[in-house]
């Protein structure tokens, strides 16, 4: 089977569980209820609940213990963009070639339909202790929101590579490795030696996809991206390409994904596909 047949079925599942999960718009409120489906339902890759399924799939893990994780990780990604869009965070119109949830709706019902997303992803986890704590710490303070208030403080500042690889550990890497997490949580068996190995990989595979998002905001147009092209430079930002250059930063990305690729030689076959995703990740176009 192919990474492209299995990500087809795998956004299909998740697709199915997340539209039982959210509450219908026919539940008052409506208005709040349509900007959380619009949020969730316009197009994204499901790259993190993929990532929970590869990895939980790879370790026998049957599928239907992966798909509150799966759906838990999406709604928390699809509450960060909806918040990360807002005239007071990043400001962009645009989220996945369509108007963002503030600009369709307005800028009160998509701040709430994010905070509502968010405890809807608590909710869907409530059976599972271990994945709770997991995913809080991965979008709190020391995490997520964490990675976003030093993007915040960065604009217009001078950052080293250290400074700016940390910050992206935080804001974008740590949700990617808590969905590794929970998808390796979800078996009866794993070692900590194993979850360790795993958690490499999920970093590493984390740094590269902001890296390659990082190239793309220069190399691809607004069409191909969802989003406006060129918005990093617009907002002043400390990227990767400004500050390894191009070349460098296609260097970086691909060290980590051969990083992340030799960091599963303890697992067989079964784990390919994670093994498929992170090359993905390198070499997708959008």
């Amino acid at each position: 089977m192919t990474l492209h047949t299995l990500m087809t079925n795998y956004q299909q599942r998740v697709d199915t569980k997340l539209d039982l999960y959210l509450p219908s718009t026919k539940i008052h409120p409506h208005r709040l209820h349509e900007a959380m489906r619009y949020s969730i339902f316009n197009g994204g890759k499901r790259i993190r609940p993929l990532l929970v399924y590869l990895t939980g799939k790879a370790l026998n893990v049957e599928e239907t213990s992966l798909d509150a994780p799966s759906c838990a990780v999406e709604l928390i990604h699809a509450y960060s963009l909806v918040h990360d869009d807002l005239p007071a965070m990043d400001d962009d119109d645009l989220r996945r070639g369509k108007p963002s949830c503030h600009k369709a709706f307005d800028e009160a019902t998509a701040i709430l339909a994010g905070d509502a997303l968010q405890s809807l992803a608590f909710d869907v986890l409530s059976h599972n202790s271990k994945m709770i704590k997991t995913l809080a710490v991965a979008i709190g303070s020391r995490g997520m929101v964490g990675g976003q208030a030093i993007d915040i403080a960065a604009i217009g500042q001078s950052l080293n590579i250290a400074e700016l690889e940390n910050m992206h550990i935080h804001k974008t890497g740590a949700l990617i490795r808590a969905s590794v997490k929970m998808g390796a949580l979800a078996s009866q068996t794993i070692d900590e030696n194993l979850l360790n190995k795993l958690d490499h990989y999920a970093k590493c595979i984390g740094l590269a996809f902001q890296i390659k998002d990082d190239i793309l905001d220069i190399e691809a147009n607004t069409e191909t991206l969802g989003k406006t092209q060129g918005s990093d430079f617009a907002n002043d930002k400390v990227t990767y390409p400004s500050l390894l250059g191009l070349n460098g930063a296609k260097q970086m990305a691909t060290e980590l994904i051969e990083d992340a690729i030799n960091s599963l030689n303890e697992l067989d076959h079964k784990a390919d596909p994670l093994r498929w995703m992170a090359n993905y990740i390198l070499n997708r176009n959008y």
